[in-house]
């Protein structure tokens, strides 16, 4: 984002609260939604994700949608934020890797192989959710 209106930076500030989201595309004609870290670098988002599922295929060199959210937390702000850009698989820079936290060591039983894509966003959504104090955190079935 070259220049960031002001719910686009709102969006990415609230973004560097969570260290994952998930990433949303179509694989075969068939949408799909996988789990992403991310980090914020320099008004792009870097993402890592595990090789091994191959979802980055179907991400590499398209448009995708990156949300994140704080819904399981205790934080009296409840939020979400959407994404759509673009993404292309990168080689991350050795301080761009330090930014993410610890790597797992498998995903699926497979040992964790990680692949970097830079997400430019183009358009940002942000959105919250308040809640009647004496119901929050209550299920209604």
């Amino acid at each position: 984002m070259d220049i960031m209106l002001s719910e686009e930076l709102h969006a990415v500030q609230l973004l560097t609260r969570v260290p994952y989201g998930r990433v949303a595309t179509s694989m075969r004609a068939m949408p799909f939604v996988a789990p992403a870290c991310h980090v914020v670098t320099e008004g792009t988002i870097l993402l890592r994700m595990h090789a091994g599922l191959g979802y980055h295929r179907a991400c590499g060199g398209g448009v995708v949608a990156y949300g994140a959210d704080n819904f399981g937390s205790a934080a009296a702000e409840q939020w979400s934020v959407q994404f759509t850009g673009t993404v292309e698989i990168v080689e991350p820079t050795d301080a761009e890797v330090e930014l993410f936290d610890s790597r797992p060591l498998a995903i699926d039983g497979q040992p964790f192989d990680p692949i970097y894509m830079r997400f430019m966003p183009q358009l940002a959504a942000v959105h919250t959710v308040e809640y009647f104090p004496e119901r929050r955190g209550q299920y209604v079935a």
